[in-house]
């Protein structure tokens, strides 16, 4: 995931007032300043917060944002929108970045203070496809097609036609079918409603019936209420690509949430569609999607019933989207009611293009609860099944779901996973599928039980393991050697890793620099971050001389990881507003809608700071803007500051 999850309020002490072209030396100890002194100025600054755009900002909420109540996987149940006292309550309980081995910094400048994501659409996200161009929403017409019925064809069927048919088409209704009266009745007229009622119903089959003399379209489900429709090969064109590539505009969904919803209305599975990355649900975001065999008519006609939602740009190509291809994201964020001078922020920003900041994987990577998912991700490494259950199922401190907390504390009280399964309404959730696993298989087999939940899902727990290792090991190398290459140090040559000597040192910089992650296919730098990797892991009764795991799916091959970024199309402006929930950024939708764009006056109540830049795949803007303010990113700290989350 490449975009952030958190909004937060944060001043922070500054840390030099030097020149940022110091040397190495005075860099790096500007750099190692005290989180403790940080954060204990931080706690009295922040008592001057505007409590002005707080307040707004609140009562804004409800007219903001929707709420939403799908179950997400990963986090305990629901997605359903905490309380700010009960949010912040789970919080408390939370990791800071001291916790994942985030400690360091790169930059000389003196942090200041902003509002991250105060609305979602203060974080706006494109995708940069495989040609290393940006994709923009700028196109909603539909690709000429003989072969594909008329846009006429569609008011033929009445409204409240229209109302029947979808309550069929979603089960909404106890009918078995609709019937439509063929007025004026011709072969034309017939064929006419047919592909009305397809294009615009997909799922449906239609047939003609005679009913006391008059022609009638009976408008049906061909499988069961379980069965979605596949594409049917025998309608598609020889002559047309087999996938319809489109740019998939959305805010406040995830990239798997929305495929769902579009699956849903298009009657189709989720497995048809594919794509180069996911993108975070705060946010609004454009990327790109192609589905197989659905033609850009029927998805075109998604645009007029979905909210939150636009589909356009459509092409048909003969291959699928594969994960990875993307050569990254453009990232426009918005830094609300800043603190710091027009001085300090072109310093900031100027190193942030310059220098660049710290691949630190971020807090997201981690989990948002008590149980940070990196522990979960040892346990498998360690083959410690047990505990691995008693992680994920255990009693925890903070808010949770009542369902969920029931849910634990039967599991607590009788280790029997129908009993603590029954407590949940939402079986979805990963709570609730591995407790299913472990009905099915019982105590004795966890390893089978475990594997009933996806396998993306499992490794992402083994993922996590893996970034805390890299996120402390890449902080003792800068507290070790700076921002200067030294011998031992590893650099890629192609896709394969090699170690810099005196003979070849002059040719790479600190961006050249990579680090591993654990695993059985990668080498480790020769100098004393190597004995570091081995004590780490060693202190974790795990032996990095042998990473393979007796089940396949968790043997880890390990990979290599740049330590510097250095963002590219860095800009950035600092803009003066008076409303609080006023947007700063306009949308690829309302220029297609032809709204104007903001206006910014030359003064006002805040101050704001628009930066853009872009990032390779699998970096967390996050960071970058953790090196901007010099904040502290996690939630747990925000909240132990005495701010606000807000929606």
């Amino acid at each position: 995931m490449e975009t952030v999850e958190m909004a937060t309020i944060s001043l922070k002490r500054p840390l030099s007032t030097e020149d940022p072209t110091i040397d190495e030396a005075k860099r790096q100890k500007v750099s190692e300043k005290s989180f403790n002194d940080v954060q204990k100025t931080v706690v009295e600054s922040t008592k001057a917060i505007n409590t002005e755009i707080i307040a707004e900002v609140l009562r804004g909420k409800a007219e903001d944002e929707e709420s939403e109540g799908e179950d997400e996987l990963l986090e305990g149940g629901e997605s359903g929108e905490a309380d700010p006292e009960s949010f912040a309550d789970m919080m408390k309980h939370g990791l800071t970045e001291l916790d994942v081995g985030i400690t360091k910094f790169v930059s000389s400048h003196e942090g200041f203070s902003g509002i991250l994501k105060e609305r979602y659409s203060d974080f706006v996200v494109h995708e940069i496809g495989k040609d290393g161009k940006i994709i923009y929403l700028n196109d909603l017409t539909i690709p000429a097609n003989d072969e594909d019925p008329s846009e006429e064809i569609y008011t033929v069927l009445s409204e409240d036609e229209k109302k029947r048919l979808e309550e069929l088409q979603l089960f909404k209704n106890k009918e078995a079918n609709v019937a439509i009266e063929v007025v004026d009745d011709t072969k034309e007229k017939r064929t006419i409603i047919h592909q009305a009622v397809k294009g615009l119903f997909p799922g449906l089959e239609t047939k003609t019936e005679d009913r006391d003399g008059k022609k009638f379209i009976i408008a049906y489900h061909s499988a069961g209420k379980n069965a979605l429709s596949n594409p049917r090969k025998h309608s598609w064109p020889k002559s047309r690509g087999s996938y319809c590539h489109f740019v998939l505009y959305k805010e406040n969904k995830d990239t798997m949430d929305a495929i769902n919803v579009l699956s849903k209305f298009l009657r189709v599975k989720p497995n048809i569609f594919s794509y180069m990355g996911t993108k975070d649900k705060r946010a609004i975001t454009v990327q790109a999607i192609a589905v197989l065999k659905i033609t850009a008519q029927r998805l075109a006609h998604l645009n007029k019933c979905l909210m939150n939602f636009k589909l356009g740009n459509f092409t048909y190509q003969t291959n699928p989207l594969k994960l990875g291809e993307l050569q990254g994201n453009h990232f426009t964020v918005i830094l609300r009611n800043i603190s710091g001078t027009t001085e300090q922020v072109e310093q900031a920003m100027t190193s942030l293009r310059n220098t660049g900041f710290i691949n630190y994987y971020g807090m997201q990577r981690f989990g948002t609860t008590a149980v940070p998912t990196y522990q979960v991700g040892r346990a498998i490494l360690q083959s410690n099944w047990n505990e691995m259950i008693d992680l994920i199922l255990k009693p925890r401190p903070g808010a949770e779901k009542g369902y969920l907390v029931q849910c634990r504390e039967e599991w607590a009280k009788t280790k029997n996973p129908d009993a603590a399964l029954r407590k949940l309404p939402v079986k979805r959730c990963l709570e609730g599928q591995l407790l299913r696993g472990l009905s099915k298989y019982g105590l004795k087999n966890i390893v089978s039980a475990f594997g009933i939940i996806p396998r993306n899902n499992r490794l992402m727990y083994i993922h996590s393991y893996q970034s805390y290792v890299w996120n402390n090991m890449v902080s003792k190398r800068i507290e070790e050697y700076g921002l200067k290459v030294v011998p031992g140090d590893l650099v890629l040559k192609g896709a394969t890793a090699i170690t810099v000597d005196e003979n070849n040192i002059d040719g790479y910089s600190i961006h050249d620099v990579v680090m591993p992650l654990p695993g059985f296919d990668v080498i480790y730098p020769k100098h004393k971050l190597a004995e570091a990797y081995e004590e780490m892991l060693a202190a974790d009764n795990l032996d990095i001389k042998n990473m393979r795991h007796r089940v396949k799916d968790y043997s880890l091959a390990g990979a290599y990881r740049k330590i510097l970024i250095r963002p590219q199309d860095v800009s950035w402006e600092v803009v003066a507003y008076d409303d609080p929930k006023i947007s700063l950024v306009g949308t690829d939708l309302e220029k297609l809608e032809g709204k104007p764009l903001p206006v910014f006056n030359k003064e006002g109540k805040y101050n704001a700071l628009k930066m853009e830049f872009s990032l390779p795949p699998s970096t967390y803007a996050t960071m970058a803007v953790r090196e901007v303010l010099k904040m502290d990113t996690s939630i747990k700290n925000q909240t132990q500051l005495n701010t606000v989350w807000l929606r």
